[in-house]
């Protein structure tokens, strides 16, 4: 795509850029079925012109505006040409990238495509990739540090990224066994008190870590690889007292561990391991007086060397977009009624202190 000044307007700043759609990718491709991925784009630059005649674009208007269009076109054949279909999610969040990166507020040299077109892994017909920037940094910190902690809202990836690189891993030999563990808060981890066999007991709590694995593997290969011990699923008080050698270990729900839960659990690791510990600090589930583990441990280990800290925010949601404005929402409430979680601070959360 050239940019260039507009010949037709004398207004200061205008300018004009033009781009042409190699003949091997059908113009659908760019525009989207319908021209929904053209409508999302007029709708995020109205100070430009955007015009499409046959296989080439051009968008004429504010020169700042048009730059960016150029960029976002641009951006978008380096991704088509892996292959990979370019959807209205895949445009907007490379528009966001883009605008941030413009505003200053990126603080990396990473382009919409490289975020776009990280493979992690690919099972029965889908690739796993990460849709954002901060995906893309959580993702890439699991592979540079031993402990890394994926702090933020639901819907963000946190889980399901750690397992994609659990199972990476697991098949590219980095490791023996993935172990996967989550405290089962509600039960205040007294499972004996529950009705039930043992596996009835604990289920409902990891029935969420079970899912991500069937998206994952091939679920006819999931109980033989639990019966040999290359995959464990249990509750995080299971872990006390062992040493976890040769592992990817991850631990969900971090929120609702206590202060010594979240020790006894990092203390666990052995050599040729890593941990991924995922939670959201605004959602803890703890009883009165307890202090969220997670919380703590930030003002602990944050800037100690092989942990890494990775914060995600409601612009990483990847669930329904209306689930970012619910995050959004509760936040803007709590900061003005001063509360956690829409209820005062304090209930259900005393001592803690957040982050």
């Amino acid at each position: 795509m050239t940019q260039t000044p507009t010949a037709h307007s004398p207004a200061q700043g205008q300018a004009r850029a033009h781009f042409t759609v190699p003949a091997k990718h059908p113009m659908v491709t760019v525009l989207g079925s319908g021209d929904a991925l053209l409508r999302v784009i007029e709708k995020a630059f109205p100070a430009a012109d955007i015009h499409v005649r046959g296989n080439e674009i051009s968008a004429v208007g504010d020169a700042g505006e048009v730059a960016l269009v150029q960029r976002l076109f641009d951006e978008m054949m380096l991704v088509l040409r892996t292959g990979q279909p370019m959807t209205e999610d895949a445009v907007e969040r490379s528009i966001a990238m883009l605008r941030a990166s413009e505003n200053g507020e990126g603080d990396g040299g990473e382009t919409p495509a490289e975020v776009l077109t990280q493979n992690i892994l690919s099972s029965r017909g889908r690739t796993i990739r990460p849709k954002t920037l901060n995906q893309k940094r959580y993702v890439d910190a699991i592979d540079k540090h031993t402990i890394v902690f994926g702090i933020g809202p639901a819907g963000t990836g946190k889980t399901y990224l750690a397992m994609a690189k659990a199972v990476q891993a697991l098949q590219s030999k980095q490791v023996n066994r993935i172990i996967l563990t989550r405290p089962a808060v509600e039960a205040g981890e007294r499972l004996g008190f529950l009705p039930g066999t043992l596996y009835e007991k604990i289920d409902p709590y990891l029935r969420p870590l079970y899912d991500a694995l069937h998206d994952m593997l091939d679920p006819d290969s999931i109980p033989r690889l639990m019966a040999a011990g290359t995959i464990e699923v249990a509750p995080l008080a299971y872990m006390r007292g062992r040493t976890l050698n040769d592992a990817f270990i991850i631990l969900d729900e971090a929120q609702n561990t206590s202060a010594e839960q979240m020790k006894m659990f990092l203390t666990r690791l052995g050599f040729e391991s890593k941990i991924v510990i995922t939670g959201d600090v605004t959602q803890v589930d703890l009883p009165s007086g307890t202090q969220s583990g997670l919380r703590q441990v930030q003002d602990i280990l944050e800037g100690l060397d092989d942990v890494h800290f990775s914060r995600l925010t409601s612009h990483d949601v990847v669930r329904h977009k209306l689930v970012g404005r619910i995050v959004d929402a509760y936040e803007k409430y709590d900061s003005e009624n001063g509360t956690e979680n829409g209820s005062r601070k304090g209930r259900g959360n005393a001592g803690h202190k957040g982050k």
